[in-house]
């Protein structure tokens, strides 16, 4: 009988979600299945709801740009809070890190230029904006539903995972 090696065990994403409105309330609810660990960010305490999955963590703060630095290399973070000159200074924090795996921001083709416009100005190179995900999610969902939005990034995140998990393993094999 040939024994096999155990297959290697993909770990949870770390999931950074700033923002708790309707989009990130419907992210939540398709994430506590799914396997991963979320932090939930956002000032004002009274958008969460009073139960959410085992696997996230709620945060209600005032220094949102803190937990991006204290999150751990490989973290994914997403976007989508209801202030714009706050996800300037979300998207800007994330993107002089050089250890994320995702970033994903809610919004159109436009403010996405934009975007780019403002961080160019603010320092970001122009090749590391290509990392920024906006509009966010798997391309051919149209539908605007929190819903449906919520589906379109879990299966980006996911997709997410899988190249972790296979970048992972050719990086072991190389070093077997």
């Amino acid at each position: 009988m040939n024994a096999r090696p155990p297959a290697a065990r993909t770990p949870p994403l770390h999931i950074v979600l700033f923002g708790a409105g309707h989009v990130g309330h419907a992210l939540v609810a398709l994430l506590g299945a799914l396997p991963c660990v979320v932090q939930w960010i956002d000032a004002r305490d009274e958008c969460f709801p009073e139960e959410v999955p085992a696997n996230v963590q709620v945060e209600a703060t005032d220094t949102p740009e803190a937990v991006i630095d204290a999150a751990p290399p490989g973290s994914c973070f997403l976007v989508m809070t209801h202030n714009h000159a706050l996800d300037l200074a979300l998207a800007e924090r994330i993107m002089r890190r050089r250890d994320f795996a995702y970033f994903g921001m809610i919004g159109s083709k436009t403010k996405r230029v934009k975007f780019e416009r403002r961080l160019m100005e603010r320092g970001v190179e122009p090749e590391r904006l290509r990392r920024m995900i906006c509009p966010i999610g798997v391309p051919g969902i149209a539908d605007k539903a929190p819903a449906s939005i919520a589906v379109a990034v879990c299966a980006q995140l996911m997709q997410v995972r899988t190249g972790v998990a296979s970048a992972a393993r050719m990086a072991t094999a190389a070093t077997a």
